[in-house]
This record gives C-alpha cells, structure tokens and sequence, in this order.
C-alpha cells in the first residue's frame, strides 16, 4: 500500500492514510479509524437508495466481476465535510436522471479499510483520493470523480456531471 506514512515499532505501526492517523498490527491490517456509530448513518445515506456495500475484498472483487458488460459505478465515501454536504447529497440528486449506472456501490474510507483498499486497486492509475467515484463500463474505469473535483462545488454540481457521466456512458 503504497499510501502509508509512519514508523513502526514491533507488531504496532502508527501511520497516516490520506491524511488520518491509523493504527496496524504488523502492517497487514489497519484498524478502522472511526467508530460504528459515525459512520453508519453516513453510509446509510447511499445504501437507503440502492448502493451496495462493498465491506471486504472479496465483495469488490465480486462487484468488478458482476460488472462486467454493464455499467456500475462506485462511491468511496467519507466522513469529511465536502462528502457530507457535497458528495453524497449530489451523487443522490444525480439518480433522477433517466439514465443510470446499472450497478451502485459504495464503501467507506477510514472503515471498510481493506475493501477501499482493493477498490483503489481497480481505480489505477489514480492515486487514493476519498471521497471519490469510479465509473466504471463493461469492467474498464472510464471515468474518475477525485476529491479535488469535488472539494468547493456544489451538491448541485456534482449531480448535473454525473448526469452527463451517466448520458454518456449508460
């Protein structure tokens, strides 16, 4: 992973991710950063209007592998302030649109570290960004919405790109 800052010393490693402090055991497994009861309301705001979760790598995997010859998309969800009030207000507004992804899924950086992990894998060659989305077509990413394009718009904004992502690619 090539995202990691930090020292180790013995089985405990102390490191960043993206900009958060995180804890591993021998540098195989990260031990989520957030508590149950922050993120599950947050993740309950994709998942109450149809995405997946993507909790483990093997779910991941599954999802590309369900993706293929249709067009899915996934959310790597986030407990900063541009997803809350941007990212996901606007990837719900953006499901009004008459055409959509086929498939929708999410998983949630900070949490569901191993799954985001793997999803990152497919996201390639873009470096780790959360939140973000994946647009993906036939199993191929074709389009990638990274924290910075989402950092300073509107919840608005966000909606009528994907809408046209959608237009085009669905």
């Amino acid at each position: 992973m090539r995202y990691w800052r930090g020292f180790r010393h013995g089985d405990i490693g102390i490191n960043t991710i993206d900009g958060h402090l995180a804890l591993s055991l021998k540098f195989k497994k990260i031990i989520a950063m957030y508590p149950e009861e922050l993120v599950m309301p947050m993740k309950s705001e994709l998942t109450a209007v149809g995405f997946k979760e993507l909790t483990s790598p093997a779910a991941v995997d599954s999802f590309m592998e369900e993706s293929n010859g249709k067009t899915s998309m996934v959310v790597i969800n986030s407990v900063c302030g541009c997803a809350a009030g941007t990212l996901r207000p606007g990837v719900k507004a953006s499901l009004s649109n008459e055409k959509l992804p086929t498939i929708l899924a999410t998983s949630f950086a900070g949490f569901d570290t191993d799954a985001v992990a793997q999803v990152r894998k497919y996201l390639l060659p873009y470096p780790p960004s959360s939140p973000s989305i994946g647009f993906f077509k036939n199993g191929a990413l074709v389009h990638m919405v990274e924290r910075h394009h989402i950092e300073g718009r509107s919840a608005d904004m966000i909606a009528e790109h994907l809408k046209a992502v959608y237009n085009e690619y669905c």
